[in-house]
C-alpha cells in the first residue's frame, strides 16, 4: 500500500518480518513494546494460530527505513484486553452488522499504558494512523481500536476523528520515598495500621520472601512460577493465556526486566509474583498461590513490589487493572484512556453517545476515588 512521499505501508503477519533493531529504536525502552516481548508471544503460541489474535503488524517505510509501526492484531474475540467492548459487539450483531474480526491496536494481555504509534515523529505516526484507517475500510473491517495509548499520541488519535472511552488504574507513585517507612509514614493512621498488621500477619505465618531479578531467575524459578499462574486460573475455572514456553522466552531474551516475588514456608515455595520494570516503572502482572495464606497476596503483589520500586528509585508502580482495594495500600487512581474508530456510522453515532454518558460517570468516580485517598492530610 503506497503512500505519499513515496512512503509504503506494509501489513506483517508476523514480527520475524520487521528488524527488531529498527522497531525497537521505535518502540522506546518499555518491556512490552519490545521486539522480543511481541516476537515471543507469537513464537511460543500465545498469538496467532487458533487463539483469535492474528498479528497484522503495520511498518511504514520509505527508502527501506522504518518510519513508524504498530502492534496490530486481527480479532475474532474481545477476550484480554481490558477494555471491554462485548455490548458493542452484541449491539452490532444483532443489527446485522458483523462485529469481528475487528483490528486492535494493543499489547496482548497487557492493561499497561505505553507507546502504540510507534514513530520517529508526528509526521509519520498521522501517516501510519490514517494508512491503517484506510486499510481497515478497504478491508471491510468493522473497526480499530487503540488500547492505553500515550498521551501524545492520544493528540493525534483524537485529531483523526476516534472515540475516547476513559478509564481507570491504580498507580503506585513514588514521592522521593527513602525507605519503605518512609512511605508509611505518608499514610493516614488507620491505613498505616492496616498496612503493618498485614505484613506482620504473613511473617506470623513463617513465610520467608526472597526477591529475584536478572539471572538471579532460574528455570526452576519459572517453571514453579508458572505452576503458581497456571493454578489460580484453574481455581477461577479460567484457562491462562500464556504458557511455560512463553515465560521461559522472557527470561532468555528480557530476564533484565523481571522481577519474581518467592513466599517459602519451612523452605518450600508457596506462592510467586511477577513484575517487569524498565528505567522508571515497575508493571505488577502475575501472581499464584498453590495454598491460601491471608493476605499473602496483599504482601506479594503490592509491599514487596512498592519496596523494590523504592531500593532502585523507581517513579510508578502500576499495579494492573481494576481493583479499588488498590487504594488501602498506597495506589492512587489514575485516569486511562482508548480509542475507537467504528466503520458503521449508525454504531458509531450510538457508540460516541453512550461514551459520552460513560465518560461523565467515570469523571465523578475519579473524584470520588480522589477523596478516599489514603494519604495524611497536609
Amino acid at each position: 500500500m503506497t503512500t505519499s512521499n513515496k512512503m509504503q505501508l506494509c501489513f506483517h503477519t508476523s514480527l520475524a518480518e520487521v528488524d527488531a533493531a529498527a522497531w525497537n529504536a521505535l518502540a522506546g525502552g518499555q518491556p512490552f513494546v519490545q521486539h522480543a516481548f511481541l516476537r515471543a508471544l507469537e513464537e511460543c503460541g500465545c498469538v496467532g494460530g487458533d487463539t483469535g489474535w492474528q498479528p497484522m503488524h503495520a511498518a511504514l517505510m520509505r527508502n527501506g527505513d522504518l518510519l513508524a509501526a504498530m502492534p496490530l492484531y486481527l480479532k475474532q474475540h474481545s477476550w484480554g484486553e481490558y477494555v471491554f467492548d462485548w455490548a458493542w459487539a452484541d449491539a452490532s450483531e444483532r443489527a446485522g452488522w458483523a462485529y469481528f474480526p475487528k483490528l486492535l491496536n494493543a499489547i496482548p494481555f497487557t492493561p499497561v499504558p505505553g507507546n502504540r504509534l510507534l514513530a520517529i515523529d508526528d509526521s509519520a505516526r498521522e501517516v501510519l494512523l490514517a494508512g491503517v484507517l484506510g486499510w481497515a475500510s478497504q478491508q471491510s473491517l468493522s473497526g480499530l481500536h487503540c488500547l492505553f495509548p500515550t498521551a501524545q499520541e492520544q493528540e493525534i488519535l483524537a485529531q483523526a476523528g476516534l472515540l475516547q472511552r476513559r478509564g481507570v488504574q491504580f498507580h503506585w507513585i513514588n514521592r522521593g520515598y527513602r525507605d519503605y517507612a518512609g512511605f508509611l509514614a505518608s499514610l493516614n493512621h488507620d491505613k498505616r495500621k492496616k498496612l503493618k498488621q498485614e505484613r506482620k500477619r504473613v511473617a506470623q505465618a513463617g513465610l520467608r520472601i526472597i526477591r529475584k531479578h536478572g539471572d538471579q531467575i532460574d528455570a526452576v524459578d519459572w517453571a514453579f512460577f508458572y505452576r503458581c499462574y497456571a493454578h489460580t486460573y484453574r481455581a477461577h475455572r479460567s484457562s491462562p493465556y500464556l504458557n511455560l514456553a512463553f515465560f521461559q522466552r522472557l527470561g532468555e531474551l528480557l530476564g533484565q526486566h523481571c522481577m519474581l516475588v518467592i513466599a517459602l514456608r519451612e523452605g518450600e515455595p508457596v506462592a510467586a509474583a511477577l513484575n517487569l520494570f524498565d528505567s522508571e516503572r515497575l508493571y505488577g502482572r502475575y501472581w499464584g498461590a498453590l495454598d491460601y495464606i491471608p493476605n499473602l497476596h496483599f504482601e506479594l503483589c503490592y509491599h514487596q513490589g512498592i519496596e523494590f520500586a523504592i531500593e532502585q528509585s523507581l517513579q510508578i508502580f502500576e499495579g494492573g487493572a481494576q481493583g479499588e482495594h488498590k487504594l488501602a495500600r498506597g495506589f492512587e487512581a489514575v485516569e486511562t484512556a482508548s480509542w475507537h474508530w467504528l466503520a458503521q456510522p449508525q454504531l458509531a453515532q450510538a457508540v460516541s453517545h453512550f461514551l459520552q454518558a460513560e465518560g461523565q460517570g467515570m469523571a465523578h468516580y475519579l473524584c470520588e476515588l480522589d477523596e478516599r485517598a489514603p494519604f495524611r492530610q497536609g
